[in-house]
């Protein structure tokens, strides 16, 4: 059902303080984050208390959280304060979709009161109309939810205001950033990654360069394909390729060096010859070797200052198969 309107002249919704908070009263800029407990109630019954979840709720301003009377209510706070806020139908009738999903989440218990089982969900009928309002879950899953649904009443928040962090006082993840702070961030990450490698930190090298794809991937997709932006983006992903890769090769993860390098080469940039080398050095890790002998003798092609190098791992990949069928000769012989 739609929201109800307020009536003429009625607060859509009305502020009670609890406890008085600490401090000045606050600006809320966009990206601020803010951390709060709540308990909501239908008259006397309690629906929802978030003490009762593993952590507290979060929220970030201005990214357009489904639940708006959340964001009007924080706004008027201090930190610290605990107030209740009666919120009208108009506010609060999107609240039994919001609370299935953190219920879904969070809750401890099922609807008949029973824990339940690590990383159950409440199942969500896949019917319509009447016959899911028939069922013993409803459209939500939840009885409560569901009378909500069908009918909004005024829900009261109880709001305890737990911490304030504006938006240069904390690291944002992927998903608040804008596109210019999300390829900003993609250089830090990249910079991150190269002291953690000079400091011989590999796994940890790894994960930024490989957080750095991630968002790199995530700009990628909203340009058109081979048009100037997304063929630049394309360019920045090679480097942060090869360094992943680099690490991999270090830490003898071999396919995903093939893998990553491959990308390069078969997607960007088919003569790199870093990309080469070091699938190449991977090819023989994971012993293919034809595969290796190809990819050297590339990169000598493309670039002969390698020569001398590539020339060293050609030796080092012939006498390799000398010795793994020597090796096969002996485990021949050892059958008759």
């Amino acid at each position: 059902m739609a929201a109800v309107p307020a009536k003429p002249g009625e607060k859509p919704i009305e502020k009670k303080t609890v406890h008085a908070g600490k401090g000045p009263e606050l600006d809320f800029p966009k990206g601020t984050k803010v951390k709060f407990h709540f308990v909501t109630k239908l008259e006397d019954k309690v629906l929802d208390d978030s003490r009762k979840w593993d952590k507290p709720m979060e929220l970030v301003f201005g990214k357009k959280f489904k639940l708006e009377a959340w964001e009007l209510c924080l706004t008027t706070m201090r930190l610290s304060e605990v107030s209740s806020f009666k919120v009208k139908p108009v506010y609060s009738a999107v609240y039994p979709a919001v609370a299935k999903t953190l219920r879904d989440t969070f809750d401890k218990l099922d609807k008949h009161g029973h824990p339940k089982k690590p990383g159950e969900h409440q199942p969500t009928p896949h019917v319509c109309g009447m016959m899911a309002m028939q069922n013993e879950g409803g459209i939500m899953g939840y009885d409560d939810l569901n009378e909500l649904m069908k009918e909004p009443k005024e829900l009261e928040f109880i709001i305890e205001l737990l911490s304030i962090e504006l938006p240069d006082e904390y690291a944002k993840e992927s998903w608040q950033l804008d596109v210019d702070e999300k390829l900003v961030s993609v250089s830090k990450l990249k910079n991150e990654g190269n002291l953690l490698y000079s400091n011989k930190k590999l796994e940890e090298a790894t994960e930024k360069y490989g957080e750095a794809i991630g968002r790199l991937e995530q700009l990628i997709l909203r340009e058109k394909p081979q048009d100037e932006e997304w063929l630049e983006l394309r360019k920045q992903k090679i480097p942060l390729l090869l360094n992943y890769s680099q690490c991999k090769l270090s830490l003898n993860d071999y396919y995903s060096v093939i893998t990553h390098c491959s990308e390069v080469l078969d997607d960007i940039d088919p003569n790199n010859v870093k990309a080469l080398f070091r699938r190449a050095k991977a090819h023989v890790g994971a012993w293919n070797p034809e595969d290796a002998r190809e990819d050297f003798k590339k990169v000598i092609d493309l670039d002969p200052t390698l020569s001398i190098a590539c020339t060293k791992e050609l030796k080092n990949l012939e006498r390799l198969e000398k010795e793994q069928d020597n090796a096969d000769k002996d485990k021949f012989k050892k059958l008759f």
